[in-house]
């Protein structure tokens, strides 16, 4: 893609291109991943470039999200030949529930094709990210590891795994007896529902992970890592607030660590600036 027309279909100005250097090619750090919602704003204008400058920063193993029996409007083998035009491996893929609110991809309407197609593209893991508030219910949360253990069944046939992505929501008490959390999981299947660990959530719910690590060695393969501003709490740069990436990674073997992705949900300032911020942070440790 030509550069003026790459810099004007994603808004970047030169100046801002000058100071965050995106066309230098970034260096590929083992297991370190970006979930692809953090662009996108981008994503909705020109998918192929914003894949382009994600690559450039060094981030080649992506977790999508959004598919709903097409990959960002496009057919599976567009989306193939956009990765491959890019270097791009996609490694997991976020879907609903779809308790709540019907959409096709979800684990309630077209979960077999999704499967299918996310097999295809040459995905390692699937994961439910999220209930909706409408979701949030005790009726929601009885019924929820049967549907979570059913999907993984479907996934694990295809060599893929399934698993979970916790916020703060879960952290609360079920039936006044234990959190959402644990119920999730145990009462599910640890080789077919695994958890993907939301740093950021669960220490803003007021939990340790290293904890629910030790009470779940191995059940979590998958994290999103993005960091706690001071005071706020709200969502920074990796690197730049109070979460101790230190200690938590030195734990990463009794977590079952496999792979983690860089989540920026919100910047104050220039995403790709503040996702290059993170992945400069990370590639300099030694998590691999």
């Amino acid at each position: 893609m030509e550069r003026r027309q790459f810099l004007k279909a994603l808004g970047v100005g030169a100046a801002s291109l000058s100071s965050l250097d995106l066309f230098a090619t970034g260096k590929k750090v083992k297991s370190m991943g970006l979930q692809l919602f953090s662009v996108r704003e981008f994503i909705a204008k020109d998918l192929e470039g914003t894949l382009e400058k994600v690559a450039a920063l060094g981030y080649k193993d992506l977790e999508i999200y959004g598919y709903n029996g097409t990959f960002f409007g496009k057919t599976t083998n567009e989306f193939k030949t956009i990765l491959k035009n890019t270097g791009i491996k996609v490694v997991s893929s976020h879907h609903p529930a779809g308790i709540g609110i019907k959409s096709k991809g979800s684990l309630t309407e077209g979960w077999n094709k999704a499967v299918e197609d996310l097999d295809n593209i040459g995905a390692k893991y699937m994961v439910c990210p999220y209930l909706f508030p409408q979701e949030q219910t005790n009726e929601t949360y009885a019924m929820l590891p049967d549907l979570l253990s059913k999907s993984g069944e479907v996934t694990k046939s295809a060599g893929i795994q399934f698993a979970y992505h916790n916020h703060d929501f879960e952290f609360k008490e079920y039936n006044d007896s234990t959190l959402v959390f644990d119920h999730i999981i145990t009462n599910t299947p640890a080789d077919l529902v695994k958890i993907e660990l939301d740093l950021y959530w669960i220490i803003k719910a007021g939990y340790e992970p290293i904890k629910y690590f030790e009470k779940y060695p191995g059940r979590f393969p998958l994290w999103h890592v993005k960091d706690m501003e001071d005071g706020s709490k709200g969502i920074t740069e990796v690197g730049h607030g109070t979460i101790d990436f230190d200690k938590i990674f030195a734990a990463r073997k009794i977590a079952g660590l496999e792979q983690w992705f860089v989540e920026q949900d919100i910047t104050k300032g220039n995403m790709f600036e503040s996702i290059k911020s993170s992945h400069d942070y990370l590639s300099k440790k030694k998590f691999k």
